[in-house]
């Protein structure tokens, strides 16, 4: 009978793995700004839900615990970039702008922005403004996701959302000029 449930349990799994693993993967890519990292931490997120499947399986919003997952693995890794820098700052010089930042991808100026932006963004609100944002999840699914408040993902979403505007700059004349002529 053990082997009928493991097999149950397995296929579960493995269809959720299909489901979720692209967007789970995207997550990791949009919070820490490294495609590279960004299939290792999907990878690992899917991992750690292997070993407490039975838990997942059962829980109200599995690929919500999922992206709670992945964001707590983000974070983990960005902490330790961040010691990792200060580290090699106290030893070496200090590098010039856009020096490691290697983009793989389409090289959109714009997306580039935003990418560099979103990295300058402190977890909390990049993490909110992304789920929000990006995966286009409710004020209440990004609260459950990372374990906060619905009033803390309101003004961390609203803040950092200001914050982007700000960090991106006004609109090039020509897109303004595009919506006033396009608005009469």
């Amino acid at each position: 009978m053990g082997t009928v449930v493991d097999d149950a349990a397995s296929a579960a799994f493995q269809a959720f793995f299909a489901a979720h693993y692209g967007e789970l993967s995207r997550l990791a890519h949009l919070l820490t700004g490294e495609i590279d990292a960004a299939d290792d931490l999907a990878a690992d997120a899917l991992t750690a839900l292997w070993h407490r499947w039975d838990r997942v399986a059962g829980a109200d919003h599995p690929a919500a615990y999922a992206r709670g997952v992945v964001a707590n693995l983000a974070r983990s890794r960005i902490r330790g970039a961040v010691r990792e820098r200060r580290r090699i700052a106290l030893v070496w010089a200090p590098c010039g702008p856009g020096d490691g930042y290697a983009t793989d991808g389409p090289d959109v100026p714009a997306v580039v922005d935003v990418q560099e932006a979103l990295r300058r963004l402190p977890f909390r609100k990049r993490a909110c403004v992304v789920l929000r944002h990006a995966f286009d999840l409710s004020e209440r699914d990004t609260a459950l996701v990372l374990g906060v408040s619905l009033g803390t993902v309101k003004s961390q979403t609203s803040r950092g959302a200001a914050e982007l505007q700000r960090l991106l700059g006004p609109e090039p004349p020509a897109v303004a000029g595009r919506r006033t002529a396009g608005g009469r």
